[in-house]
C-alpha cells in the first residue's frame, strides 16, 4: 500500500480538505481507485505491531484489508449553509419527518437542504461499510443507489477488481463473499456525528465521524472482529431529485481512548450480530 496526497476520483476529490489519499489496491492490478475514500485503519502504536495504514473506497473495505493482513500482518429550495456550520448540529429529533422513499434497501428522497444532506451522507456510508459490499450483485446494487450515475461505472469496475477472489480469501471470506460454515462475517459502519462543511446550490460537501466494525465472529475464528475510528468526507450532488455521491475523501479518527470493557468471546459477537440488526437510517 502506498499513501499519496491526493488524487481525483471520478475526476474530483471530496471535501476539498486535507486528509485526501491515494490508495493501491491489495494486488488486484486494478491501479489506482476512485478519488473517494471511504475510511481507514487506525494508526498503529509506533511498537512493534503490524504497522499498516490501509485507505480505500469502502468504508470497511480498508479496514477488512488492514483486519486481513493484521493476521497475516423534498423538494424544498436549496439553502444556503448558516455561518454557525463548524459548531456541531444535534442528532436529536429535529422536527422534520425522515425520508419516506427507498432505493432497495436505502433510504431515498432526502431534502434539498443542510439537514437532507447530512441524512444522506449517514446512511450512505452504513450501506457502503455493510457486508453487502462483499458480494459482487449487492455491490452493485448498493454502488449505483448512493453514487451519482455519472461515476457509478467507473466505480464498480474498479471495486470489483479490488474484491478479488485472492482479497476475499485473505479476508477469511469464500470466494463469493460468504462466511465460512459455522462463521459469521460482521461489516457494520456506525455515523457518531455530521458536520456540513459546505452547502450550496446543488452541491454539498458533509463529514461523517464514524465508528466501523469488520471481522469473523464464531468459534475458531482467526479473525476476530475488531474496531476502527474514521471521518468520511463526502462530496453530493443533487442529480435525479435526490442527493449522491460524486466523490469522498477519508481520515483516521477522531479515535476514542480505549475503555476497560471485557473483550467478549466470539460466541457473544455472533449472538449479538444475528439478534441485532443495523440501522438503515441515521439522522
Amino acid at each position: 500500500m502506498s499513501l499519496g496526497d491526493e488524487h481525483d476520483g471520478a475526476s474530483s476529490t471530496g471535501g476539498g480538505g486535507t486528509g485526501q489519499t491515494r490508495t493501491r489496491l491489495p494486488d488486484s492490478g486494478a491501479g489506482d481507485v476512485y478519488g473517494g475514500v471511504y475510511g481507514g485503519a487506525r494508526r498503529p502504536a509506533r511498537n512493534s505491531r503490524s504497522l499498516i495504514t490501509v485507505v480505500g473506497v469502502v468504508v470497511l473495505l480498508i479496514a477488512a484489508i488492514a483486519f486481513a493482513n493484521r493476521s497475516g500482518g423534498g423538494d424544498d429550495a436549496p439553502s444556503d449553509a448558516s455561518a454557525n456550520r463548524d459548531a456541531a448540529a444535534p442528532t436529536a429529533a429535529t422536527g422534520v419527518k425522515p425520508v419516506t422513499g427507498k432505493n432497495g434497501t436505502i433510504p431515498s428522497g432526502y431534502a434539498r437542504d443542510e439537514q437532507g444532506a447530512q441524512s444522506a451522507a449517514a446512511n450512505y456510508a452504513v450501506a457502503l461499510g455493510s457486508d453487502g459490499m462483499f458480494r459482487q450483485d449487492t455491490r452493485h446494487t448498493i454502488v449505483r443507489a448512493v453514487h451519482d450515475p455519472a461515476v457509478a461505472d467507473g466505480l464498480l469496475s474498479k471495486l470489483d477488481a479490488a474484491y478479488s477472489p485472492a482479497f476475499l480469501k485473505n479476508v477469511g471470506l469464500n470466494e463469493d463473499g460468504s462466511a465460512p460454515g459455522g462463521l459469521t462475517f460482521v461489516s457494520r459502519t456506525v455515523p457518531v456525528g455530521t458536520k456540513v462543511v459546505e452547502l450550496s446550490g446543488d452541491t454539498a460537501t458533509i463529514e461523517v465521524w464514524c465508528t466501523g466494525l469488520v471481522g469473523l465472529a464464531g468459534e475458531g475464528s482467526t479473525k476476530p472482529v475488531t474496531e476502527t475510528w474514521f471521518t468520511i468526507a463526502q462530496k453530493l450532488k443533487w442529480t435525479g431529485n435526490d442527493w449522491k455521491i460524486a466523490s469522498s475523501s477519508q481520515k483516521e479518527g477522531p479515535t476514542p481512548v480505549n475503555g476497560d470493557n471485557r473483550a467478549s468471546t466470539a460466541d457473544e459477537i455472533a449472538g449479538a450480530v444475528a439478534g441485532y440488526g443495523g440501522f438503515t437510517y441515521a439522522r
